[in-house]
């Protein structure tokens, strides 16, 4: 017995040190395992080349793993499950050691700039289930082995610039259901192999270069929700089967080559359908009528194929939001056909918001049934169709209409005046019809309007008078009609494009024409107008086109037309101009094309810039010119010489009198300078207004409420800025009071006064006087007294503090398109202070708080204190020119400065890029994020292009996302603001870089803006 219970006793033995032994084996086991997903995380970290956010801060050894950041671990054996790091801002290569983590089921690095390739060891990952790459920069294919991942769910490598083909591969990955690769550079055919895919719901192939035929095999997926194959190479036709896949929601395939008819069942066949475009191909054949019965259709585009026949009813598909018939030969070519009954089908879509059947063959009238559309109803295209009869006032119950195109049809009558009621409009344009009668007035009620063009009409009647007060008006076409009287149009400054040309308008040019700051075209030719060219036009620096040809203009070409520097255009031929052909237009650099022929002009042609070929150049009947270049077979001009001997007696004559007065003249100066030395050295600013003239300091204490605090607007380094109120004349100024004990103040004062006496430009602000004297007690008194700009500085705008509303509570939000006309101002007044002043003023502080803003947003450059005056011709810099003195502020003073060299044009334009860098990313150069060497430029260097989005100030990115648009016309919009964001940064980048003279000069950036905002208004809801 004894014995018995001995043997049991070391059995027992035995298997508890057998227990212990596989239980610090097993705990060996995890250690190892987990130290692999550790080492293969911190494998991951050494490789991430930058890291912004610090994301990966929390990766190291005094925490547990499973507690960095983004990083998951399951409970059961404390491996990682998912790893999370998408948006973080990333870039590097993704380490191969991520095949190390065995347990991992999601992986998500999204929205970073991971790059190059993806690594094959994904492939290992076994339990993955989703993978999610897009977004970054990935170049390279797509892994083979990436079929090792064989329960994968969800694949997403969309946004990248991977190449090659779809991996035949892909077929066996019999789990998954959701697979993005749409916007990269894939090539090749859709392998057969997808049909094995059973689980598939979502197809996102869109935005390749896809090439072959869709494969029968698609037509395998039963539950199919998603495909999308647009904008590549596809071609043949879509297959039967794939039209029976009962599932779909989405059939997206626009974009392509593929042919054939649509099947005359196909709302049946696919009754789920929500959205169906097959846009750009070549689909011929009719609209089947059995299309109304996919009743969920949110979406139809059959836009840009060969369609034909009339438009089938539509009443039954009441969730229609966008239809686009556009480009095909719909109709029966008849203007008295009966082919836009479908319209009044519409009237059951209650969420119709958009509908575009331009260039077809569309006859009949225009039914008044229009007016019953849907309230959210805001584009209308049916232009380049065979429409007849008169614009139904029904119309103006469009409330919410923002695009009405119905240009080149054969409308006739009136405008009706209930237009005026969609006061939302934004687009109108019904040129190239037989429209007659005045213009209405009640158009003045379209405050939103940007475009309007009404030519080649027959309306009649003066332009409507209230037309002059219309504030957003960018596009106006009223050429080609039968208009009379006095040129009109809106003086708010928001024009680019102004044509009235062939009318019968009479009377001068206005001289408001000035205040069109930002104008690229400007055609007033075949009219009846007379008198000189205003000077003011030369404040159109943008114009690309001046046309004033066939009128009756007189008077010599005036100097201020030299402002033009971008000018390609300039016709002036047909008139009565004299004088002597002005050099300056030899010198403008992009000038294409000019005509000045039967004028009156005489002597020399010159032989610079355009003139210099003749294919371009235009001077025939003028008599009196000669000279040229001989292709020109002008007389040759009578030599100077021979003309002066004529003058030389005049001359001796002349130098007899010269000396004779010279003598009392000389007595005359001896004495003013006497006076001159004894008289106080105080500035003098000239005003355009006598009124202000002698402001003494207590019509500015009194206007300043004693300078109070509550008025204090400002402060800065010499001196405080208030705001002010005139009583006298109800005026309210800005008033800068400097501060003469700090050091430097006086030299800023005198620096300020003489650089604004020489200046005048409209991005310039107005000074109306100084005031030197001394205060209520006796001690020395100084200001500089402007014009109050009310919506404050741009610092204020980009960086509101300490709340981010204005006085009336509304949010200070600047948009993309006020940021660009701001950054064209302040390049406007730079190019004027350096190129165009009679000695080039360098501002050396230009900054956003220096920038001033007034009540038309219009940006003024604004606080010249340290300015200098070169003057060139003896390499001197006047005003504030102490070889110490102060050169800017830190962050946008130029790098050079600080070794001491001169100051520059380059070193304002240094400023600028710094200044138009901060402007579109809200990010101040002074930032705590910008440590060691990173600066603002370099940060922007390395972001552009891939990651321009990235850094764009979110504000600008929220514009669009109100806009009612189909998602591929939002995406097209989306990538012209895209393209003009990088090429923002790209100047702002070109005038900031550290060498000066690689730096952009600023006439140059001034033309990039220009093109710039020229290309968003192009894309303006028309997308």
């Amino acid at each position: 017995m004894a014995h018995s219970r001995l043997v049991c006793a070391r059995l027992l033995c035995s298997r508890l040190l057998l227990a212990a032994l596989l239980l610090s084996s097993f705990a060996v086991l995890v250690s190892a395992t987990n130290d692999t997903d550790r080492l293969g995380l911190l494998a991951f970290k050494a490789e991430i080349a930058s890291d912004p956010f610090g994301s990966l801060n929390s990766w190291n050894d005094s925490t547990d793993f499973c507690r960095w950041y983004g990083v998951t671990c399951s409970r059961r054996h404390h491996r990682v499950t998912v790893l999370d790091l998408n948006s973080q801002g990333l870039s590097g290569p993704i380490s191969s050691n991520i095949g190390n983590l065995s347990f991992l089921r999601e992986l998500w690095l999204q929205n970073n700039s991971f790059g190059p390739e993806i690594p094959s060891q994904i492939g290992r990952l076994r339990r993955l289930q989703l993978l999610d790459l897009s977004n970054n920069s990935l170049t390279g294919e797509i892994p083979r082995n990436i079929s090792g991942c064989s329960i994968l769910v969800i694949l997403t490598l969309q946004f990248n610039q991977l190449v090659g083909g779809i991996p035949v591969e892909l077929g066996s990955l019999s789990t998954l259901q959701w697979v993005s690769f749409s916007a990269n550079q894939l090539t090749g055919g859709i392998p057969s192999s997808i049909g094995n895919l059973t689980s598939l719901r979502g197809i996102y192939w869109a935005d390749n270069g896809l090439n072959g035929v869709i494969p029968e095999s698609l037509g395998r997926l039963t539950k199919l929700h998603t495909l999308t194959l647009g904008v590549n190479e596809l071609s043949g036709t879509i297959p039967p089967s794939v039209f029976n896949l009962s599932s779909l929601t989405t059939m997206d395939v626009q974009g392509n080559q593929i042919r054939g008819n649509l099947p005359e069942d196909i709302g049946f066949t696919l009754p789920n359908l929500q959205f169906l475009s097959i846009s750009s191909n070549q689909f011929a054949g009719s609209i089947p009528p059995s299309i109304s019965n996919s009743t969920n259709l949110g979406v139809l585009q059959l836009g840009d194929n060969e369609l034909s026949g009339k438009v089938p009813s539509l009443a039954n598909l009441r969730d229609l939001e966008l239809v686009t018939l556009f480009y095909n030969y719909l109709g029966s070519e008849g203007s008295d056909a009966d082919d836009l009954s479908f319209l009044c089908s519409l009237t059951n879509a209650a969420n119709l918001t958009r509908l575009l059947a331009h260039h077809n063959r569309l006859g009949g009238t225009l039914p008044g049934c229009i007016g019953n559309f849907s309230a959210t109803f805001e584009l209308l295209t049916l232009f380049q169709n065979l429409i007849s009869g008169e614009i139904p006032r029904e119309i103006g119950n469009l409330v919410n209409l923002q695009v009405l195109q119905m240009q080149d049809n054969l409308l006739s009558g009136p405008i009706p005046s209930d237009l005026g009621n969609t006061s939302n409009l934004v687009i109108l344009i019904l040129s190239g019809n037989n429209l007659s009668g005045v213009i209405p007035s009640p158009l003045q009620n379209l405050q939103s309007l940007l475009y309007l063009y009404l030519y080649n009409n027959n309306f009649e009647g003066p332009i409507p008078s209230n037309l002059s007060e219309h504030q957003s008006l960018t596009y106006l076409g009223l050429s080609n009609n039968n208009l009379s009287g006095p040129v009109i149009f809106p003086v708010a400054g928001n024009l680019i494009y102004l044509n009235l040309s062939r009318n019968h308008l009479s009377g001068a040019l206005p001289t408001e024409i000035g205040n069109l700051k930002h104008l690229d075209q400007l055609d007033v030719s075949g009219n009846i107008l007379g008198g000189e060219i205003p000077s003011s036009l030369g404040n159109c620096d943008g114009l690309r086109v001046l046309r004033l040809q066939d009128n009756l203009f007189h008077g010599s070409i005036p100097q201020s037309i030299s402002s033009l520097r971008s000018i390609e255009e300039l016709d002036l031929s047909n008139n009565s101009f004299y004088g002597e052909i002005p050099n300056f237009l030899g010198a403008f650099q992009y000038l294409k094309m000019l005509n000045l022929s039967y004028n009156h002009l005489e002597g020399p042609v010159p032989t610079q810039g355009v003139f210099r070929n003749v294919s371009a150049t235009f001077v025939a009947g003028n008599e009196k010119l000669c000279g040229g270049m001989p292709e020109l077979e002008l007389p040759e001009c009578v030599s100077w010489k021979s003309k002066s001997r004529g003058r030389v007696h005049k001359l001796k004559l002349s130098i007899a009198v010269v000396f004779g007065l010279l003598g009392i003249t000389l007595v005359v100066i001896f004495l003013y300078l006497y006076w001159l030395k004894r008289k106080r050295n105080e500035p003098n600013l000239s005003s355009s207004n006598d009124s202000f003239l002698n402001l003494s300091y207590g019509t500015l204490l009194k206007a300043t409420d004693g300078f109070s605090s509550t008025n204090l607007i400002g402060a800065g380094s010499f001196g405080s800025v208030y705001k002010g109120l005139l009583q006298e004349n109800g005026t309210v100024i800005a008033v800068k009071v400097l501060n003469l004990s700090q050091h430097g103040a006086l030299k800023s004062f005198k620096a300020e006064c003489e650089a604004l006496k020489r200046v005048r430009h409209r991005n310039l602000p107005k000074v109306l006087t100084a005031c030197s004297g001394t205060d209520y007690k006796g001690d020395e008194f100084k200001a500089l007294v402007y014009e109050f700009m009310v919506n404050g500085s741009l610092e204020e705008w980009l960086h509101p503090n300490p709340a981010p509303n204005d006085a009336d509570g509304h949010s200070k939000k600047l948009s993309l398109i006020q940021r660009i006309d701001i950054a064209i101002d302040v390049a406007s007044a730079l190019d004027y202070l350096h190129n165009q002043c009679e000695s080039p003023i360098i501002h050396c502080d230009l900054k956003p708080s220096n920038v001033l803003v007034d009540g038309n947003m219009v940006g003024h450059v604004g606080d010249f204190g340290l300015a200098k005056i070169v003057l060139e011709s003896t390499s001197d810099t006047k005003a504030n020119m102490s070889s110490d003195g102060l050169r800017g502020t830190v962050g946008y003073a130029a790098p050079e400065y600080a070794n001491g060299s001169q100051i520059s044009r380059e070193g304002d334009v240094y400023s600028y890029g710094v200044l138009l860098l901060e402007m579109f990313t809200r990010l101040s150069p002074t930032s705590d994020m910008f440590r060691n060497n990173l600066n603002l430029h370099n940060y922007v260097a390395e972001a552009v292009p891939q990651r321009v989005m990235e850094i764009t100030d979110p504000v600008l990115l929220c514009e669009g996302e109100s806009h009612n648009s189909s998602q591929n016309s939002l995406q097209e919009r989306n990538l012209i603001v895209q393209e003009c964001l990088e090429t923002i940064h790209r100047v702002g980048l070109a005038c900031s870089m550290e060498e000066p003279r690689e730096r952009m000069s600023i006439d140059k950036v001034a033309t990039h803006l220009h093109s710039i905002r020229r290309k968003l208004f192009a894309s303006a809801l028309l997308g």
